[in-house]
């Protein structure tokens, strides 16, 4: 059975870092792409950054310079370092996986097969 488990989130103040965590489990990962996104209450959920299987990168404007991802292969881990939150980070985050290698780091929910329950992350103000 395939599950994506993420862990690490929680409550932080404006200006302050947590590291989520992504645990793959069921098959191989290696050459999907994995991404993190999010959703706050009220709204869609979006893109947040992705990580292929040559280690290229990609990020949403809105975290450029602030977050960063990074994968382990050999434990299929993926991670999110978040620093610098904002208030406006506050979200449940969510790690997904392609069913299949790409070479494109993706952005778009439709391209991710497997998901994740969710963190939630708060950032107070």
């Amino acid at each position: 059975q395939v599950q994506l488990v993420e862990s690490g989130g929680g409550l932080v103040q404006t200006g302050g870092s947590l590291k989520l965590s992504c645990a793959a489990s069921g098959r191989a990962f290696s050459n999907s792409v994995m991404g993190w996104f999010r959703q706050a209450p009220g709204k869609e959920r979006e893109f947040v950054a992705s990580i292929n299987w040559s280690y290229g990168t990609d990020y949403a404007d809105s975290v450029k310079g602030r977050f960063t991802v990074s994968r382990d292969k050999a434990k299929n881990l993926v991670y999110l370092q978040m620093n610098s939150l904002r208030p406006e980070d506050t979200a449940v985050y969510y790690c997904a996986a392609t069913q299949s290698w790409d070479p494109v780091c993706g952005s778009r929910l439709s391209e991710y097969y497997y998901w994740g329950q969710g963190t939630q992350v708060t950032v107070s103000s």
